[in-house]
């Protein structure tokens, strides 16, 4: 087990593991405990009781965070003719076709989010293997396979988030960077609880919430108090 460095000792001692805080409190608290030398990021983690094993409760899908994330994302897009002139003119940071995946298969990454247009997606499936395991590749729940190639740049150059759930249950989220005042990231918060809670599917069993930690990228995780959100 690697030993715990003296800040983050510090910073647990402030934490008490049995205890779950109001929102303002752990908000406040991943704040106070952040360890980083940079501006890092808030997390939120979900444990659910669902099944990812099963269709129905593999839980999916992207929300536009109130005040954003604090982090400006490049986007490439896969488009042709009229739908490529689009994406260009809304702000996307790389856009094109074969070229492009050719790139990609060379081992190129430098963008965050990829969008497609839905004709396009029999050229993006030759980058399954690779962009799927960095969870980039173009998905309908996610608003990024669509022929609106305007709103899913705009979406996400202003604070679009994915989640999906892992094997395990759990859902993994920023809602933003330690910088941010406390009521950004708190509204931020309750913007992914509320869209978390209509997801539920309904064959979810038992408490469908588990457990909520919030962190920073170093710092350790504090419980919250479901009922405070």
């Amino acid at each position: 087990m690697a030993k715990k460095s003296k800040k983050m000792q510090e910073a647990l001692k402030k934490v008490d593991s049995s205890k779950a805080y109001s929102v303002e409190e752990a908000v406040a608290l991943a704040k106070e405990t952040n360890i980083a030398k940079f501006d890092a990021t808030v997390e939120v983690a979900y444990k659910l009781s669902v099944d990812p094993k099963k269709a129905d409760q593999q839980i999916r899908g992207a929300v536009v965070l109130p005040n954003g994330t604090g982090k400006t994302q490049s986007v490439l897009v896969f488009a042709k003719g009229e739908k490529a002139k689009e994406a260009e003119a809304a702000g996307a940071d790389f856009v094109g076709d074969d070229d492009l995946v050719q790139k990609i298969q060379g081992g190129w990454f430098d963008f965050d989010v990829v969008v497609a247009t839905p004709d396009m997606m029999a050229t993006v499936g030759k980058l399954g293997r690779v962009l799927g395991p960095k969870g980039l590749m173009p998905n309908p729940k996610t608003g990024t396979v669509t022929m609106d190639v305007t709103k899913a740049i705009e979406e996400v150059k202003a604070g679009k988030v994915t989640y999906r759930v892992d094997k395990a249950g759990n859902i993994h989220t920023p809602i933003g960077k330690v910088s941010f005042d406390d009521a950004k990231l708190i509204e931020n918060f309750k913007t992914i609880n509320e869209t978390l809670l209509k997801a539920k599917p309904a064959t979810a069993k038992g408490q469908y919430i588990k457990n909520i930690t919030v962190t920073t990228t170093f710092g350790p995780g504090i419980h919250v108090d479901q009922a405070s959100i």
